[in-house]
């Protein structure tokens, strides 16, 4: 259900979030709970929340993040499966909206495509279509939040491979999913060899005829089990609260730890990685394709829950090449060895198209605004735009751990606007911070981020513009008082 807006220049809105994924939905219910009293809508493009949980519907999708540290905070995940599929993390989205009373304040179906600040109202205008009726819709706010990720829900990266359009069967991109898509005795290539490749080749592995996973180069991959012993006993031996508290805390620490230790000991990790593989793959198995010529973390690590894509490998209903792409043939794939895959279905899980703000305009006073030529303040707050936040999780751990205290913060910062009765907030960098080469997901060499880093804000010398992804450290500053001097409210 959505509700009519209620906005107008004389009675704006307090709080515009716009979208209503994970971010979004995290910032809703902490306003509840923190902010009682201000007025606030989510206006989201699609019929449902859960964002990414809701546009993805390929076979297999699941988090690759345990989900007590994938869950909010407010309302911790209760399931005993250390993961879980899309299905079920959409409808535990929908559930906390319902639960906190969020899902009320939701319009759904609205296209954003201008964002405008102006200072003589002190207001935000956002400027939307109906995708129902068709009318064109604005709704004003004191404070915007954009809460619509980084990348492009309307396509995702699909290269133009030589001769693709010779290819007689399907070419499909995870992304797009088509609902009807049989692949029951088929053959099928996988093209790709991070988190959606290594999710579909075990969930396809018991119906296609013949299933390949094609990879130009390997990734770390690693088995979590399925079942978690010690999760067990503290639920039957703590309370709810203290069990949730307990094995949260020791979640975190173990992935803050492997992190820790990849970027500490790279060798180290690589050996116990790899071998780790190997002992699942079995003797006799090419460990050329599971040995990554980048060290642990220099791209995120791939989970597979019980080993499940090992186990396929080694059974044989699935195998995998590691190799270049010549060119597509009416019946497949010609590899640059001269090998040839042929293929009734290739399925292209070549990666995400990078975007800033789902592709809204933003303006302040009638002047175009580039968020990507822009410092964040602690992570979340844009130099040199007023009253306005951008939501972005972690990539080196649970995109929700960070929502977390960020939204955190926010309700703080939103609270002692309204006790000093302030309406306006801004941070302004200072000259010469930025490091105009580095985005805020520098760190990370995924192929996603080297092709569209250029369109993510930039990175600052030092905090709080410089942008850590590193939970402690953003947790204390998150956390510190918010009158911190450098930030301006009037």
């Amino acid at each position: 259900m959505s509700i009519p807006s209620t906005s107008t220049a004389a009675s704006p809105l307090d709080v515009l979030i716009v979208g209503a994924g994970i971010s979004g939905l995290g910032l809703g219910c902490q306003l509840k709970r923190q902010c009682p009293g201000m007025r606030f809508e989510i206006l989201e493009r699609r019929s449902r929340v859960g964002g990414t949980w809701d546009l993805f519907r390929y076979p297999g999708i699941r988090s690759d993040s345990d989900m007590l540290t994938f869950s909010f905070a407010l309302n911790p995940w209760k399931k005993e499966a250390p993961l879980a599929n899309g299905r079920e993390i959409q409808a535990y989205l929908h559930e906390t909206a319902e639960e906190f009373g969020v899902i009320e304040h939701i319009r759904f179906g609205q296209k954003v495509g201008r964002l405008s600040w102006s200072s003589a109202e002190g207001l935000w205008t956002a400027e939307s279509l109906d995708l129902a009726s068709g009318q064109s819709r604005s709704v004003k706010a004191k404070i915007l939040v954009a809460a619509t990720g980084y990348y492009n829900h309307d396509k995702g990266y699909l290269p133009q491979f030589p001769g693709q359009d010779n290819f007689r069967g399907q070419l499909v991109h995870p992304q797009h999913w088509p609902e009807d898509l049989d692949y029951a005795g088929k053959k099928v290539v996988v093209i790709g060899s991070g988190a959606t490749a290594v999710t579909l080749i075990p969930a396809m592995a018991d119906q296609a005829g013949e299933l390949t996973m094609l990879q130009r180069s390997p990734s770390y991959i690693y088995s979590l089990p399925l079942h978690d012993p010690m999760a067990n006993w503290a639920r039957k031996n703590l309370s709810e609260e203290r069990a949730y508290r307990f094995l949260r805390a020791r979640n975190l620490f173990i992935s803050r730890l492997l992190f820790k230790l990849c970027r500490r000991f790279p060798q180290f990790m690589r050996q116990r990685l790899i071998g780790a593989a190997a002992k699942r793959l079995g003797p006799g198995f090419d460990m050329r394709h599971f040995t990554p010529r980048y060290m642990p973390w220099d791209e995120r690590l791939c989970v597979v829950p019980g080993g499940d894509l090992f186990k396929v490998l080694r059974s044989g209903k699935a195998k995998v090449e590691t190799d270049t792409i010549a060119e597509f043939l009416p019946q497949g794939i010609r590899l640059s060895s001269g090998k040839v895959l042929e293929a009734d279905i290739i399925i292209a899980a070549t990666g995400l198209e990078l975007q800033t703000l789902g592709g809204m305009q933003l303006e302040v006073d009638g002047a175009a605004q580039t968020v990507s030529q822009k410092l964040t303040y602690k992570g979340v707050l844009v130099d040199g735009i007023p009253n306005f936040a951008y939501l972005f999780g972690y990539t080196n751990a649970s995109w929700t751990l960070k929502i977390n205290i960020a939204t955190d913060y926010l309700c703080r910062l939103f609270n002692v606007l309204r006790a000093k009765k302030a309406d306006r907030f801004e941070v302004t960098a200072p000259a010469g911070m930025m490091v105009e080469s580095e985005s805020i997901m520098n760190s990370l060499a995924a192929g996603y981020v080297q092709r569209g880093g250029q369109h993510l804000p930039r990175q600052g010398k030092v905090l709080p513009w410089k942008v850590l992804h590193h939970y402690e450290k953003d947790e204390a500053m998150l956390k510190a008082p918010v009158e911190d001097g450098l930030l301006q409210m009037s």
